[in-house]
Order: structure tokens, then sequence, then C-alpha cells
């Protein structure tokens, strides 16, 4: 497990990265995300990336970029601007053809598959409902008890690298959320090959406060970074920055404004 304190650091605690990876960011919308790891990885040459998110402003920069090549979502958004809207540009424009727009319900339980090494899990979310048309490839098994009811079979979203953003975490590499909901990041992190976390306070010791806990088990490198949220937000640290986020939105389909608005931050 490895600590680190800079950009270059953050940039080697996501370890090796190689086009094609399938990448799980944590976080809920524009809520907790960690995006200065994200940052971290659109300074990186890598590219053809599948991206697993309750996507928030983090699928909306890596669409930017070019990088994602297959999204895997359950709604792409910024909260108080209901539609990312790089995401929405790029997905206008026909630049992201290969998507998997599922239930909520089903990313939960793809993860919940992999974090339990099952190659799927069946469920009722999804059924009757236009996931199905949209994605053709989702299978059906029948339950062997209860008269043989038909289930969706969500297969297990199986990562190779996981990013969170943590309130705290100690330099053995156990982390704490500690704002009202920790959304799915415990599964994240379980589902993945590689775990990486960036918390606005490293300490040597966990404190004994209430939260939810992200056992060292789980987590390959910690990233010290105060703010690595913004301009999301951290519950109990800081608010979203809405004038950051209008200013970032208001770049959707311009690239060099974009790449303005972030030299800016």
């Amino acid at each position: 497990m490895s600590t680190a304190t800079d950009q270059d650091e953050a940039r080697a605690a996501l370890g090796e990265l190689r086009d094609g990876m399938t990448v799980g960011i944590g976080g809920w919308g524009s809520r907790r995300k960690p995006m200065a790891l994200v940052r971290a990885l659109l300074r990186t040459p890598v590219r053809d990336l599948t991206v697993v998110s309750y996507g928030g402003p983090d699928v909306g920069l890596l669409c930017a970029a070019g990088k994602i090549k297959r999204l895997v979502f359950g709604f792409v958004s910024l909260d108080s601007i209901p539609l990312e809207p790089w995401f929405r540009h790029v997905r206008q424009a026909g630049d992201l053809p290969d998507v998997w727009e599922l239930d909520e319900g089903m990313l939960w339980w793809g993860l919940y598959a992999a974090a339990c090494g099952l190659p799927f899990l069946p469920t009722r979310a999804g059924l009757g409902s236009d996931v199905v048309r949209a994605n053709p490839w989702l299978r059906s098994v029948k339950s062997p008890y209860d008269g043989g009811e038909d289930l969706l079979a969500m297969p297990a979203l199986k990562l190779d690298l996981a990013l969170c953003h943590a309130h705290v975490a100690d330099r053995r590499g156990n982390g704490l959320i500690e704002g009202p909901d920790p959304y799915f990041d415990d599964l994240f992190l379980q589902a993945a090959t590689r775990g990486v976390v960036s918390c606005e306070e490293l300490t040597d010791k966990l404190p004994n406060r209430p939260g939810k806990t992200l056992p060292r088990l789980w987590v390959d490198a910690v990233v010290e970074a105060p703010g690595g949220a913004g301009f999301t937000e951290c519950p109990g640290v800081y608010e979203r920055d809405e004038e950051a986020q209008r200013a970032y939105a208001a770049t959707a389909g311009d690239p060099d404004a974009l790449a303005a608005w972030l030299e800016s931050r």
C-alpha cells in the first residue's frame, strides 16, 4: 500500500495503466467524486476505457477527453444540472456508441456480483422496462425455486481499477466516509483488482468516528488530496461549488474552453 501527496504521486498511485482497462469511479452524480484522481487519469495517454459509474463530471471529463470506449452507467448527472453537459454533447454527436444504460439497481447488483466473485446475480430490476430492449445482450435465468420465476441475470462488473474519495484515511490504507451516504464506494473497491482512495486528510490512525469504513484489504494506494472531490460536494467538509460547476458546464462542446477551465483550477 502506498500513499501520495502531489500530482505526480497521484498519477503513480493509479498504478500500471493500459488501454482498454475497466475503471470504476465511486461517488454519485456531482457528490463526493474522486476528482483529483480523475484529473490524474486525464493526464495519462491511456484510452479505450470501459468506465463504470453512477456518473457525474468524472464521466463528462473522460468523455470530453475521448478516453471512453464503453460506458456502463445508471445515470450521468450534475444534480443541480440534470444532464451532464459534456456527456450529452458527446453522446448526441455519436462519439459514444457503446453504452450500457442500466437500472441503478442493476449496476449495484453487477458490482456486488463482482465483489462476491460470482459471474452474475439474479434480479427483478430492469424487468418490464426498456433496459432489456436497449441492452439485447442481457440474459434471463429461471429460478429453481418457487415455480421457476424468470429473472434478469445481471453480469458481474469486474473492475481493473476503482477510484474513490473518503473524508479521512490512515497510512495503512483504511478509509472512512463520514457523510450521510457512502453510496456504493465499498463495492467499487471490492469489485476491483486495484483500489485507490483519495482523502481530505491522511492520518497515522483512523479516527474513531461514525461513518463507513473502507478496510485496507480493498485499498492499494491512498492519496492525500484536500479538496480532492471539488467541485463536487464532500458532505461535512464543503458543498458543491455551483459557480465552478456552471462554468464547467458552459464549456460543453468547446475543447479549448474546457482546457482553459481545467488550467484555471
